[in-house]
């Protein structure tokens, strides 16, 4: 039965070998340790790309390929990779009975200092299946992914991993969708046994039994049966709750609850799939990707449930020459070219290679393409699909193929590809600002060089990480989101640009702001006998709403300084702001307005008028009371019952505030805020504290101003003793 609901008109052209509707882009994403990775392998596998399953523990899964995420068993790098799978007809009623349908899969990093593999991830996604632990359910990186998700409103599926495992719940993990996540969550499918005797799953839409053969370690063989008799009444009330929920928001599946009629599956299919594909709806299935159970069933949802390219709404995107005028760009093969490039790498093999999702049109080899941020033209020699860490070469990419092109010169993470004849800017993904910095040295002189090109190529894959100079000591500045981060990136300079180099103590990444309003005025005068310098002016500032960053406003009436001269202005003030007053760190959430000044008719510049404003912001900062603020981390620490009262201990020790608390399986989890400058060795502490028993998460929460009896010695530090009023 061919189906979907609100389906556009297909865009599918001759040269296609799968039709878009056929099509499906989805991410895995979940928290660390969740069982993403180990979920796609399993997927590769029952879908034949792969003939032997990997395993995270063992380092031989197909999409961690890289030797660090080997070593560590966590994921680094998002990794793209295609499959196929045909859904069989029979026994049981399917969407797409034999229709072969490509899936697009991206994994992604559960590691909160990678979250901007996830964010670009998230942008050019269709759909997304959310992995969830049965035995901690909703944990913080939870979070993180199924927000970012939303930002970009991806249609999700979720799967309740490891039922195998001892303690596992799978109502409780359903309950903290819910609660935690605000999800419309519904499973469409329940565990049959669970922990050591999960023998399968339940289909409720179906009302079937799929039990797998115990003597098939493969998990390649499974029956379908009648619901064991202890658990046909639960799977019925599970169906009366499904249908329930699905005609509180479908009109048609309402209409045949109010007229009483029978609801066959195929239709209650079709409105989960048109809630899903709208945002409105959850579906949860569950299983065991380890033991190899319920994984077929999740590939029947991804084609059933998740979008094709065709199903959601057209991308927006804005003229170049007229930034308030949208420009609808349409899922199809026949328009004018349009795609994102989402992420960046440097293969030692081919060089950049510039991953990119198109949105319309067609992409030949040899063709001319335009980045309209760059004004640029540049033609395309080679065009590649992704297979994980090898490449293919394809003539061809149409709308709602994901590739990569290798050669492209100035082009960063973001940035629109399209046709010259149609420009248009397509919105990019954000991404947070780095919390932590250590600074670096090369060894040798040889080694210098080196480094200089390995940080320009591992700043522009990755743009959580910076490098930079600092002015006032001369070294070498490298900040990223975290420890882990940081210690990849050097162990991706050694290995990869053969780069040897020291490395110092990680540095937090403060700011600064001012807590009162003040006045300013700055000149900068200098006589030399010919024509001088000269510049003038006044400002005010006063604190801004935390987070609304720096707003700069030209109040000069009667012409007092020429409106040349104000940008000059500006950009001192904005300069002055990157270096502060009290510790030499960048200031935040101010509101700042140049209110007054004067200037001379021959000796006036910009040069002149830029120096006064850096002397203006000096003058106000230090009278409006400035202050430093610290990152702040969210913590969430799982522990066994005996170790909680030591594990808070050393949390009080560090400056944290107990949230709350909560039993969760058999263990307590406390939840903290703690700052990032008292974290450093914490990993360690806690296995020490806990004969290695109890774990953490964190995450980035927010800035807040550093206590005096911590500020004084941060000021030791950078050697800064600024008078204070």
């Amino acid at each position: 039965m061919q189906v979907v609901a609100e389906k556009k008109k297909s865009g599918s052209t001759s040269g296609r070998q799968y039709a878009l509707e056929h099509t499906r882009n989805i991410g895995v994403a979940a928290h660390i340790d969740a069982g993403k990775t180990t979920t796609t392998e399993r997927i590769l596998f029952y879908t034949g790309l792969i003939h032997k399953m990997g395993d995270v523990d063992d380092g031989n899964t197909v999409t961690d390929w890289m030797e660090q995420e080997r070593e560590r068993g966590i994921t680094i790098t998002s990794a793209a990779i295609t499959c196929y799978w045909s859904q069989k007809e029979e026994p049981l009623p399917k969407l797409y009975p034999a229709v072969p349908h490509r899936i697009n899969i991206i994994d992604t990093p559960g590691h909160v200092d990678f979250t901007a593999e996830v964010e670009r991830s998230m942008r050019v996604l269709d759909g997304a299946v959310a992995v969830f632990c049965g035995v901690a359910g909703v944990q913080p990186q939870s979070e993180t992914v199924w927000r970012q998700a939303t930002k970009y409103n991806v249609p999700r599926i979720a799967f309740i991993n490891k039922m195998d495992r001892t303690g596992a719940n799978f109502e409780n993990a359903v309950s903290e969708m819910r609660r935690k996540l605000g999800a419309y969550a519904h499973p469409v499918a329940l565990p049959i046994g669970k922990e050591d005797h999960l023998r399968g799953i339940i289909d409720i839409v179906n009302q079937r039994a799929i039990v797998y053969d115990e003597a098939d370690e493969m998990g390649m063989r499974y029956e379908i049966q009648e619901i064991p008799a202890d658990l046909q009444e639960s799977a019925r009330q599970a169906l009366r709750d499904l249908v329930a929920a699905v005609a509180d928001k479908d009109d048609q599946i309402a209409e045949l609850v109010i007229e009483d009629k029978p609801i066959e599956p195929l239709v209650l299919k079709q409105a989960i799939r048109r809630l899903t594909c709208r945002n409105e709806l959850v579906p949860v299935l569950c299983g065991s990707a380890f033991k190899k159970r319920g994984v077929q069933p999740l590939v029947d949802a991804i084609i059933d449930y998740l979008p094709s390219p065709m199903d959601i709404a057209d991308v927006m995107g804005q003229d170049p020459a007229e930034p308030d005028k949208q420009i609808q760009v349409k899922s199809e093969d026949q328009g004018k070219f349009c795609a994102l490039a989402f992420k960046l790498w440097s293969d030692p093999f081919v060089g950049k290679l510039v991953f990119f999702r198109v949105y319309q049109g067609q992409l030949r080899k040899g063709e001319l393409i335009y980045n309209p941020r760059t004004g640029r033209r540049e033609r395309v020699n080679r065009v590649m699909m992704i297979q994980a860490d090898k490449r293919i070469e394809v003539e061809t990419v149409y709308a709602g193929d994901i590739a990569a092109l290798v050669g492209l010169k100035e082009i960063r993470t973001g940035d629109t590809i399209c046709n010259e004849q149609r420009p248009v800017l397509l919105e990019p993904p954000t991404f947070p600002e780095p919390v932590i910095s250590m600074a670096v040295e090369p060894k040798t002189k040889a080694d210098r060089d080196k480094l200089s090109t390995g940080l320009q190529r591992l700043s522009e894959e990755d743009p959580t990480f910076r490098c930079f100079t600092n002015d006032e000591t001369g070294q070498l500045i490298i900040a990223g989101m975290g420890e882990l981060h940081l210690e990849i990136i050097r162990d991706r300079l050694f290995r990869e640009f053969k780069v040897d180099a020291n490395a110092g103590a990680p540095q937090i990444a403060y700011r600064e702001t001012l807590t009162k309003p003040a006045e300013g005025e700055g000149k900068f005068i200098r006589q030399s006998g010919g024509r001088g310098q000269y510049g003038h002016a006044c400002i005010t500032v006063q604190p801004n709403t935390r987070g609304k960053g720096i707003e700069i406003e030209n109040e000069i009436v009667g012409g007092v300084v020429p409106k040349e001269y104000i940008p000059a202005i500006t950009d001192g003030i904005r300069e002055a702001l990157a270096g502060g007053v009290l510790a030499g760190y960048p200031m935040v959430d101010l509101k700042i307005s140049i209110v007054d000044g004067s200037f001379h008719e021959v000796d006036s510049s910009e040069l002149a008028f830029k120096m006064a404003g850096i002397f203006a912001l000096k003058d106000a900062a230090k009278k409006a009371g400035p202050i430093l603020l610290e990152p702040v981390m969210k913590v969430e620490l799982t522990t066994p019952d005996e170790y909680q009262g030591d594990l808070m201990g050393d949390l009080n020790r560090r400056r944290g505030r107990i949230q709350h608390i909560e039993a969760k399986n058999q263990a307590t989890a406390v939840h903290a805020q703690v700052p990032l400058a008292e974290l450093f060795g914490y990993a360690t502490a806690i296995r020490s504290l806990s004969k290695g028993r109890a774990s953490y998460s964190m995450e980035p929460s927010h800035f807040e101003q550093v206590p005096s009896s911590v500020l004084e010695n941060i000021l030791d530090q950078t050697d800064s003793k600024p008078s204070r009023s």
